[in-house]
């Protein structure tokens, strides 16, 4: 049964210095066309894998809130034409501060969007501009209260910590900020340096200079220390919430269930089948228009591989992996098709077992890659 979406939606208005995501720059793009191309994916998609009713919708990108009003609610009409959904569904945008006025706003939540994930990453304007973004801290003010007008009380915030020339009191202060706010999650990523990327470059040419891993592992201790003391309790290795406000897509991917990935460079996982788009917008409109799937490529996961990605998906939660859930699903338990890397991993303090759940340690959290490592 397949219960999320999430959609994809490739342009903005510029790049981050830091961003590999699939993504163009906004000016002089046929997104009219390419909001055609989305809709007409969706109906081939679910002509062949109809969904239940969804209990989450994601619209990331990209910026979504990029898009012009009539764009925006083209877009909206869209999705609740193609798709089908539950009364309590969690139906989220992606939104970059100052980006949406309050007509956009008003389209918004009158579509049945009732979560908002804002990109702030930090309240440090100095480091705003370092990092190649154009908001400064006062509009994630001005965008959070107007949301929050409109009748938006479900707003999430990413912050990136590690940045260049960033500091830990840089971090404290962002975080002492963020909760001012009073919002109802927080994504908290450490910076990654990626291929094709503004940074990538400068880092190649010895100009970037970043936290060492010893500061960039007391910003992650301060994040998740400061948010268990302000209500927020971690969920997932980067995720916090009020409790109730966990992201169901987030949880979704984590839980290892199935989900439609429709646009440019968008991921699905249907049937025990791993799909991937293409990201050029020629690429995916293409194949599109003479009716075919603009699949770049796909891949039917193994019993074994299964395995594998319910063990290191799941144990990014902080509740970690059901022993009694993996069993039945699988008709095997893990504490047998994994014994051995879980007594490894037990014996460097890594991973507990308890209560029927397999889990991270607190030391573990912060070596997570290594122990995900080990049940590839």
């Amino acid at each position: 049964m397949i219960k999320a979406a999430y959609i994809h939606i490739p342009f903005c208005e510029h790049i981050c210095h830091y961003c590999d995501f699939n993504k163009v720059f906004l000016k002089g793009q046929p997104v009219d066309e390419y909001l055609d191309a989305l809709e007409k994916e969706m109906k081939l998609t679910l002509s062949l894998s109809p969904s239940n009713e969804l209990k989450s919708i994601f619209v990331g990108g990209g910026t979504p809130t990029a898009l012009n009003v009539h764009q925006l609610e083209k877009l909206c009409n869209i999705i609740r034409d193609q798709l089908s959904f539950t009364e309590n569904v969690e139906f989220t945008f992606e939104a970059n501060p100052g980006d949406l006025s309050s007509e956009k706003l008003k389209i918004l939540y009158e579509s049945g969007v009732n979560r908002l994930s804002f990109g702030v990453q930090t309240f440090n304007n100095d480091l705003l501009k370092r990092i190649g973004r154009t908001h400064e801290a006062k509009d994630v003010f001005h965008s959070v209260d107007a949301a929050k007008k409109i009748g938006f009380d479900n707003i999430s915030l990413d912050l990136i910590y590690s940045l260049p020339g960033q500091t830990l009191d840089d971090f404290k202060q962002t975080l002492d900020i963020s909760f001012s706010l009073e919002t109802t999650h927080f994504s908290g990523y450490s910076l990654i340096i990626e291929p094709k990327t503004v940074f990538y470059q400068l880092m190649n040419k010895g100009k970037l200079q970043v936290p060492d891993e010893d500061e960039e592992a007391a910003m992650y201790e301060m994040l998740i220390e400061k948010m268990e003391k302000h209500g927020y309790p971690q969920y997932e290795i980067s995720n916090f919430a009020k409790k109730g406000y966990e992201s169901r897509h987030n949880l979704t991917y984590w839980n290892n269930e199935p989900y439609f990935g429709f646009g440019a460079g968008a991921h699905s996982y249907l049937n025990g089948v791993r799909r991937s788009n293409f990201g050029p917008l020629k690429k995916y409109m293409g194949p599109i228009k003479k009716g075919d799937f603009p699949l770049m490529e796909e891949h039917v996961v193994t019993e074994k591989e299964m395995w594998e990605e319910e063990m290191f998906l799941g144990l990014r939660k902080t509740k970690g992996v059901s022993v009694a859930h993996f069993s039945q699903k699988f008709g095997e338990s893990p504490l047998v098709l994994f014994k051995d890397e879980i007594s490894q991993l037990e014996e460097k303090d890594l991973i507990k077992v308890s209560d029927g759940y397999i889990f991270l340690t607190y030391r573990g959290r912060f070596l997570g890659n290594e122990v995900f490592q080990a049940f590839l």
